[in-house]
């Protein structure tokens, strides 16, 4: 029984490991909308849309909802472009998970 209560313990810290940047914060996010299905399909989506580097900006947005606003009303080129490319994820993660 210790074994296999330990097996399972390992196999949750794994896939806590394994869960991209964008999961991780959906799921600490403390939303109560925020199931693993569903932070799990955002993360896919994220997967297909966004860099590794844009999904850890995006990522920041979950703690700070402000920042995004920042990033979005931003005259920079790069956090246009970024916008862009966040608005794609959006658009993807809410076809596809909802």
């Amino acid at each position: 029984m210790k074994i296999l209560i330990l097996t399972a313990g390992l196999t949750l810290a794994a896939c806590s490991a394994a869960a991209g940047p964008i999961e991780r914060a959906c799921l600490q996010s403390g939303r109560q909308a925020a199931t693993p299905a569903l932070c799990g399909c955002i993360q896919r989506a994220a997967d297909q849309t966004l860099s590794r580097s844009d999904q850890a900006r995006a990522a920041t947005f979950f703690r700070d909802p402000h920042r995004a606003q920042e990033v979005r009303q931003s005259k920079r080129a790069d956090d246009n472009e970024f916008w862009r490319r966040y608005r794609a994820f959006g658009a993807a993660a809410e076809s596809t998970c909802s």
